[in-house]
């Protein structure tokens, strides 16, 4: 069974950025700490999951649909430095340096990607593992789909497919939404039903099943979650829709063009002599003599030793 690999592109940028420290720069000065733990966590990805497709999905500004239904979604979070945003075009070169697809859309979140190509792939037949460390991703889970949340560079990521979800959270994906809708999320400004929180909810989606069926008994609930819930319907349906995916975006990708076929290795290496990630050009030439390795990249030139200046000490982290 072929197997396609989504990354939300923006989760693993912020986690290097904030992982390693703004200090790794090249001799000319230029800042590299996001753009050398996407490129570690990319070939980690490779070596430990072996896609036979994959594709990169980003966030593409603040005017989506969501932002325009909401003008305080995600609002509170704290401010990005200008640093990471001048990264970016950098990540962009690295990902087209491996001949990898990548999609934005200025109306559409990247979990509204994920959701499309990954229900998309699961029809076609495959399986398919989503790298994201947004739960609102858990709603796409099957037996087919599951949800890989990266840990330690993506060295031990946990992978949550539906049991893992009800084990962990007491709802199965198909309600994940209405649980947002009750719990809210703090990360995207939502705040749910006051006064509802997660054990709550999901004892009221076990016994309900969804958020109508919450609503349409009311009257069978204890007084004092009943108040709450009375208070703030209108929020937890918002919400609820807020949390709800997307899944039919026209595709700007075909699946067949996600394929890992004869990826080039040179563009590749040129990019890592040109950041001074000499480490990460040794381990990609290891990738590449590897059996998966073997069979998707089409040259394994050499290159030079590792510099005293490489990535302050191998950051123990990536």
């Amino acid at each position: 069974m072929e197997h396609l690999v989504l990354i939300d592109g923006h989760h693993l940028m912020y986690r290097a950025f904030y992982a390693i420290p703004s200090t790794l720069t090249t001799a000319a000065g230029e800042q590299t700490n996001a753009i050398y733990g996407v490129a570690s966590m990319f070939l980690t990805i490779l070596r430990v999951e072996e896609p036979d497709r994959l594709l990169f999905c980003f966030d593409a500004g603040e005017e989506t649909f969501r932002h325009q239904e909401n003008a305080t979604y995600k609002e509170g979070r704290a401010e990005t430095p200008d640093s990471f945003y001048l990264q970016i075009p950098r990540i962009l070169q690295l990902i087209d340096a491996f001949g990898i697809q990548h999609v934005s859309d200025l109306q559409f979140e990247a979990d509204d990607f994920l959701c499309t190509y990954a229900r998309a792939a699961q029809s076609a037949g495959m399986r398919v593992t989503i790298i994201t460390g947004d739960r609102d991703a858990l709603q796409l889970a099957t037996e087919r789909i599951r949800i890989a949340i990266p840990h330690k560079a993506y060295q031990k990521p946990e992978y949550l497919g539906p049991a893992e979800i009800l084990a962990k959270y007491g709802v199965r994906p198909d309600q994940i939404a209405s649980y947002k809708g009750l719990t809210g999320d703090a990360s995207d400004n939502l705040s749910g039903v006051k006064g509802i929180g997660p054990k709550t909810a999901a004892a009221l989606l076990q016994e309900y099943q969804t958020l109508e069926g919450v609503y349409a008994h009311l009257d069978a609930i204890r007084p004092s979650v009943r108040e709450k819930l009375a208070r703030d319907r209108e929020q937890a349906f918002f919400c609820e829709r807020m949390a709800t995916l997307v899944c039919d975006i026209a595709p700007p990708r075909s699946l067949e063009e996600l394929r890992l076929d004869n990826l080039p290795m040179e563009p590749a290496l040129l990019f890592f002599r040109e950041m001074e990630f000499l480490t990460l050009a040794k381990r990609l030439e290891s990738l590449a003599k590897m059996p998966y390795g073997s069979r998707h990249f089409h040259s394994v030139p050499s290159v030079p030793a590792r510099s005293d200046e490489e990535m302050v000490q191998q950051l123990s982290l990536f």
